[in-house]
């Protein structure tokens, strides 16, 4: 049975989104049991009782705008802390919040613990692509690290290779490194090194520099970057996939007659494009490089994307892939 430690109280539409995934989830797969943590009556107005759900009661919760470390530390008793005590303590084997970003990020390094041999953790979100034949695309690190060495760069290219071989079951994962031209000799000082690092190592499947402009084309499938570059570029896709559908929507609506009509012949099709650049389908992001798998869906998550954030922490551990990477760290440098 898999254990899933969940933080109720995180997130813009908590306890009520996150609940409700929890109920979805525990109905759909039957080898799941939730640890839900927060505050017990708010949590029961949504709650469906079952047995493969235990509800423990937190007195504290952190809030978005609270200071990450000092909010961890602080508090002690707060449902994100407590979920993560219990990961740590071996009583449950991944770790799922909506919430502080920041928060969530010192809680995987400093309650679940980083992996020996791991320089930083990374934040490693999956984005959909408009290829069919790739239609998930890595991006590694997404905000954990605004400042990095190349060793981290070539670490999360490591971390990453492995989720998508165990995880997302591609065979033979192509590796790309953001920079602003394909060419070999582009870029700045860390992305020069982190490029012969990659290059160096024969059990990744680098295929050389990628720029921002074609990552969505389905051409590689890990997108390897710092992560004050990868949380731009990704929140970059979110608003522009948003502002493109806003403005085709309100073209439609407020043209004349033979538009409206347009508008309805093409809703189905629109509708079908806009599912399928549904980023919270593939889960949430992962923290890899700690001992768990510490994953954190979007601060606005609806239910839906708790339950495929609930379905993604399953299949982390089913895959194993966190002990697969903590083995290979045991036994190298990094």
């Amino acid at each position: 049975m898999i254990k899933l430690a969940v933080d109720a109280m995180g997130g813009d539409f908590a306890p009520e989104a996150t609940v409700k995934g929890v109920n979805l989830a525990v109905r759909t797969f039957e080898d799941i049991t939730i640890l839900l943590y927060g505050d017990e009556k708010r949590i029961a107005q949504y709650l469906e009782p079952h047995e493969r759900i235990e509800v423990i009661h937190t007195p504290e919760k952190i809030e978005g705008d609270d200071e990450p470390v000092l909010a961890i530390r602080r508090k002690k008793n707060a449902s994100m802390v407590l979920a993560a005590q219990a990961v740590k303590e071996g009583q449950a084997d991944a770790l799922l919040s909506a919430g502080n970003t920041g928060a969530l990020l010192a809680s995987g390094l400093l309650i679940v613990g980083r992996m020996k041999n791991i320089d930083r953790p990374g934040l490693m979100p999956i984005v959909p692509t408009i290829s069919k034949e790739t239609p998930q695309l890595i991006l590694m690190d997404a905000g954990a690290n605004a400042d990095c060495k190349p060793l981290n760069l070539y670490q999360f290219a490591v971390l990453a290779n492995y989720y998508a071989k165990r995880v997302m079951k591609v065979e033979r994962p192509r590796v790309a490194l953001v920079n602003n031209g394909t060419e070999a000799t582009k870029g700045n000082e860390l992305t020069k090194a982190a490029y012969a690092l990659l290059q160096d190592d024969e059990q990744l499947h680098f295929v050389g520099n990628v720029e921002a402009k074609t990552l969505l084309h389905g051409e590689i499938d890990i997108a390897v970057t710092d992560g004050f570059t990868g949380n731009a570029i990704l929140k970059t896709m979110e608003g522009t996939v948003k502002s493109v559908f806003k403005v085709i929507k309100e073209a439609m609506l407020n043209s004349g007659p033979t538009a409206k009509i347009g508008a309805l012949l093409v809703k189905g099709a629109l509708s079908g494009l806009k599912d399928d650049f549904d980023d919270t389908k593939a889960g949430g992001a992962v923290l890899l490089g700690v001992k768990a798998p510490v994953i954190k869906a979007h601060g606005s998550a609806s239910e839906e994307a708790i339950y495929n954030a609930i379905r993604q922490a399953r299949e982390v551990v089913q895959s194993g892939v966190i002990q697969e990477i903590s083995a290979y760290f045991e036994q190298t440098n990094g």
